[in-house]
């Protein structure tokens, strides 16, 4: 993970972590970091794929 947000001088942490977060949402991170959490069978990606497709 080589995600980097600089704090500007003077900016609130809160708003340095919303861009943060924006940031690992527009790249996907978080979502593959979730999806890699547990091993997943090769026979259930198959099945989560053809459930993405139809929908």
């Amino acid at each position: 993970m080589d995600t980097e947000v600089r704090v500007k001088k003077g900016e609130i942490i809160d708003r340095a972590l919303r861009r943060l977060k924006k940031k690992l949402d527009k790249e996907g991170t978080l979502k593959e970091l979730r999806n890699r959490r547990h091993y997943e069978k090769p026979s259930e990606i198959k099945r989560r794929e053809a459930k993405q497709r139809r929908h």
